[in-house]
């Protein structure tokens, strides 16, 4: 016990290493990447901190090469599931009475485990698992998973001293309770980050999770689990279920314990956990907060006295970087016709360039494609626009599937401004342009505001000022994250708070007090020092 007001230590954002050639980084990553080739890894379910072998296995691939194996995972079955909602109530009442210090202290060491300790492991099965590059596993499975956890445990501070104003003989104060039952956690294949922010924002207000993590990065999420435990947190506050989504959305949608969901993935999957919460609105306890981040189909928007070199770059980063397998993606581009020659050389050029193969070649910019699923899909938006008649595939397009999910760099022009590949999100290295009349440029605003059903990202370059602010003015309701002479890709924990409206998301903003404002249950409590003793008021009194 102590009476003292402890501070958390400021947050910062995790510095990204750059594995230059000759840099230790690179040699002990290198180093990492092929002693996680040369093993197998046996991923249990994880309840109340113990390892669960179900015998109801699947391997875990490299998505570069789909005949290497890495190791398989225990699917969780119905005794698992239910298992894991028992041990998340279990261990509620003790993690909630936790001092917050106490369970910021957890995550602030985890930050610091998977920045000092872990970052080559979590960095190379990202990598292998995931089919990240070195960068990109770097600033996602390092840089912004540590950050999530620095900033979060900062931002839980702040909002428990958000206090309300008393009066005279008063006392008013709020309490921030977590949620009343648990949360499900359910993340994606493609940000090993978010996959950890999903489990633990909800977690650090004092909630206990259930986490489905996606089949394709369960590597990734044992490992995270690993951290937390050497973290020091209590058994059964994140119990680790993979498995089939619809078999454990069954029986936790249908809980009356559920107290929330918080998710990113597809729009479909999404809107089916909204309906079938619904269905079950009578059965809960509470009434569930739902938190989802879905798609995109994240533009640049460019005026005529846009920088060409810098629309180029920013249209390959942000198109193809990870394979253009981000929500925030750039998947479409409105360029104007004065400008439309000199782009297209240099992006020619700029993709021509780029070099694609496995993750560990650290000179190739793109990798496979996360599975074959994934490939099948992209392929079919590219064979229809070879053989549309409103569209044209006009650079790469090459794709092979023999040894890994292999799809080049693909730009595709369209000339029907509704074509498919410009509305509809693909999640793929393929990027769709739109050419407009200079003099149509309110038209095509209209167009780029009215054709996708998302508002996740996208950004404007111009020069002229007055236009900027124009755009951003005439745009407003197209993006939850902006960026003016910048790609839409890239958002910063603590910097740039991400999240979108529309059909991509409820826009809580993960790396915010805004999301973790979403796990709380506030309770106000007045005391009054001296309550009065007769319930007759002053006017009540005769003028007699």
């Amino acid at each position: 016990m102590t009476n003292s007001v402890f501070t958390l230590p400021a947050p910062y954002n995790e510095p990204v290493k750059n594995f230059a050639p000759g840099s230790p980084e690179r040699t002990q990553l290198k180093a990492e990447l092929e002693r996680q080739m040369g093993e197998t890894v046996e991923v249990p379910v994880v309840i109340n901190g113990t390892a669960v072998h179900t015998g109801n296995v699947h391997n875990i691939v490299c998505p570069h090469d789909h005949g290497h194996v890495l190791g398989s995972f225990h699917k969780a079955g119905d005794d698992e599931i239910n298992a894991a909602v028992e041990a998340a109530m279990a261990a509620k009442p003790a993690w909630e009475a936790m001092d917050w210090q106490e369970r910021a202290a957890i995550f602030l060491k985890a930050a610091d485990l998977i920045a000092r300790k872990y970052t080559h492991k979590l960095n190379a099965a990202t990598m292998l698992g995931q089919s990240k590059n070195a960068f990109q596993a770097e600033i996602d499975s390092t840089c912004e998973l540590a950050d999530f956890l620095r900033f979060n445990v900062k931002f839980m501070e702040e909002i428990y001293s958000v206090q309300p104003a008393s009066d005279q003989g008063i006392w008013n104060r709020t309490e921030y309770r977590p949620l009343e039952g648990f949360v499900f956690a359910l993340s994606p294949f493609n940000f090993t980050a978010i996959a950890g922010n999903l489990c633990t924002a909800p977690a650090m207000m004092g909630n206990t999770i259930v986490w489905k993590p996606a089949s394709t990065a369960v590597l990734s999420g044992y490992f995270i689990m690993e951290i937390f435990r050497e973290a020091g947190l209590p058994d059964g506050v994140i119990n680790f279920i993979p498995g089939r989504g619809s078999r454990i959305g069954n029986i936790l949608l249908g809980h009356r314990d559920l107290a929330g969901i918080h998710f990113t993935g597809s729009t479909g999957v999404f809107q089916n956990l909204w309906q079938k919460t619904g269905e079950n609105i009578d059965n809960y306890k509470s009434y569930p907060r739902i938190v989802g981040e879905t798609g995109g189909k994240d533009y640049i928007f460019v005026h005529p006295s846009a920088n060409v070199d810098q629309v180029v770059t920013a249209a390959v980063r942000g198109a193809f970087e990870y394979q253009g397998q981000k929500c925030s993606a750039c998947s479409r581009l409105y360029l104007p016709e004065s400008l439309w020659p000199e782009v297209e050389d240099k992006l020619k050029a700029q993709i021509e360039s780029i070099r694609m193969g496995p993750v560990t070649g650290f000179e190739n910019f793109v990798n496979a494609v996360i599975d074959e699923r994934a490939f099948d899909t992209i392929d079919g938006f590219i064979s229809r626009a070879e053989q549309a008649e409103d569209a044209e595939v006009i650079i790469g397009g090459d794709r092979d599937k023999s040894r890994g999910y292999f799809i080049r760099p693909t730009v595709i022009l369209a000339k029907d401004p509704g074509y498919e590949t410009m509305a509809e999100e693909i999640f793929g290295p393929v990027l769709t342009l739109y050419v407009y009349a200079d003099e149509a440029l309110e038209e095509t605003l209209d167009l780029l505001d009215n054709t996708s059903t998302y508002a996740l990202t996208g950004a404007i370059f111009a020069r002229d000022r007055g236009i900027v602010n124009t755009l951003m003015a005439r745009l407003t309701h197209t993006a939850g994250n902006f960026y003016i002479n910048d790609k839409p890709t890239g958002a910063v924990v603590g910097q740039q708070p991400f999240g979108g409206s529309r059909k991509s998301g409820t826009n809580d903003k993960a790396g915010s007090q805004l999301n973790l404002m979403r796990w709380t249950s506030p309770r106000t409590i007045k005391e009054t020092f001296v309550p009065p003793e007769d319930y007759r008021y002053p006017f009540m009194g005769s003028d007699l």
